[in-house]
This record gives structure tokens, C-alpha cells and sequence, in this order.
């Protein structure tokens, strides 16, 4: 898949200006970059700050209102996959923006469990990762598409070996998972991107481009935040 030629997409009628187009497409992806930086400014201030409130803490994590903050976050990604293509651009902009508030909630175990100058050091490690396998999603000829499914399949035993490990706490899997999960979530970082690319090479509109881009930076936030708890896991220095 080469990225250079795009008038592959034009139909009869409409041709692609390839200058026009490149200019698009980085507006696109800037979009796309914007919505996730925001997003994660969004998750980090209510983690931080409401890690410092003892009053939420203990009514987020002192009550059944915990289940809520667990589950809520991935009802919201469930009623945005399947129901993007029916949202105006500005609901599923705002349904993006809660949901990054409701990360931001879950998140605040990580400034309780963890030191300060860990987070830091871990979050600068995650954005270096985060960048440069972005980076070469954007930039790289070749095509992603079964690297992505083999990331996608990893993604799954991720999940399954989580859930097993809830009932079991091994500590060596939980490191095993650790491990394995900066290797998925990284490469589905650089297959994300380059898919982004590809759904906007497509020729939607403009109302779907902008859903696109909230799309595409709900993704790339995933992956940043499923990265950096991971290396969390991995180089975080714990309170004592």
C-alpha cells in the first residue's frame, strides 16, 4: 500500500489534487492528534485532582459506585462503535469528552498506588513509545493490515489473562501481561494510524471526517492509556 498515490480513490468525475489532498490529510491526523492530547489532559487533571480529594475517593472507591467508573467507560466505547455512523459529529465529540472524564475517575488509583516522580518518568516513556510508533504508521509504504489483526488477536489473550489473573494474582503473569502488553498496544499505535490514514484516503465528507477524527483519536487514546498502565506495571515505583 503506498500512500504517495492516491488518485487510486478518485471516480469518474473527481480526480484527487495531490497537493489538496496532503494538506488534508494533515489536517486530519492534527484533528485527530488534538482530540486525543486534549482528551488525555481531560483524564489526567481529574485523576490527579481527584486523587487529592478524600471525600471522592472514598465514594468512588468506598461504595458500589466503583462498579460504575469500571464498567461505565467501556459502555461508552461500546455505544460509540456502533452507533457512530447515526451521531452528529458534536454528540460523539461530547460523548468522547465524557468518556475521557470517566477514565479520568478510574485513573485516580494510579496516583494512589503509585509515586509521583514515577508517573512522570513512566508518562514521558509512554509518549516517547506512543510517537514514535505513530510515526511509523504514518510514514511507512508498507501495509499493516495482518500486523494489525496479529496485534488485535494479542489484544484478546491480554484481556482473557487479565480476567483470569483477578482470580489467581500471579505476579508473574501479571508481568507476563505487562510485558506483552507494551508490545500490542505499541503496535496497534502504528496500525491505528495507518488506518486513520486509510479512512480518510477514502473520500468521506466532511461530516464524516470529523467523526472520523474523533474516532480515530478515541483509538489512539486507548492505546496511549493501555500503554502507559502497562509500563505503569512495569517501572512504577509504589507508595509505601
Amino acid at each position: 500500500m503506498a500512500f504517495g498515490q492516491y488518485n487510486r480513490y478518485a471516480t469518474q468525475g473527481r480526480a484527487i489534487d495531490q497537493a489538496q489532498f496532503d494538506e488534508g490529510l494533515r489536517q486530519h491526523m492534527l484533528r485527530v492528534y488534538n482530540y486525543m492530547t486534549v482528551g488525555l489532559v481531560i483524564t489526567g487533571l481529574i485523576a490527579f485532582f481527584g486523587s487529592s480529594s478524600q471525600a471522592l475517593v472514598a465514594a468512588v472507591f468506598g461504595t458500589p459506585l466503583k462498579w460504575v467508573v469500571m464498567l461505565a467507560p467501556l459502555a461508552f466505547i461500546m455505544v460509540i462503535s456502533f452507533n457512530f455512523h447515526k451521531m452528529a459529529s458534536g454528540t460523539l465529540q461530547m460523548l468522547f469528552w465524557a468518556f475521557c472524564a470517566l477514565m479520568g475517575l478510574s485513573m485516580m488509583s494510579v496516583f494512589l498506588v503509585f509515586t509521583g516522580e514515577s508517573i512522570a518518568r513512566v508518562f514521558f516513556i509512554t509518549a516517547a513509545t506512543f510517537a514514535a510508533a505513530s510515526l511509523y504508521g504514518y510514514t511507512t509504504k508498507a501495509d499493516l493490515t495482518k500486523f494489525g489483526a496479529f496485534m488485535f488477536m494479542g489484544l484478546i489473550g491480554i484481556v482473557i489473562a487479565s480476567i483470569v489473573n483477578i482470580f489467581l494474582g500471579s505476579s508473574a503473569l501479571q508481568f507476563a501481561v505487562s510485558v506483552i502488553g507494551v508490545i500490542v498496544f505499541t503496535g496497534l499505535t502504528a496500525w491505528d494510524t495507518q488506518n486513520i490514514k486509510e479512512q480518510y484516503a477514502e473520500g468521506w465528507g466532511e461530516e464524516s471526517n470529523n467523526k472520523l477524527a474523533v474516532m480515530g483519536a478515541l483509538s489512539l487514546y486507548l492505546n496511549f492509556i493501555n500503554l502507559f498502565q502497562m509500563l505503569l506495571q512495569l517501572l512504577g515505583q509504589r507508595e509505601e
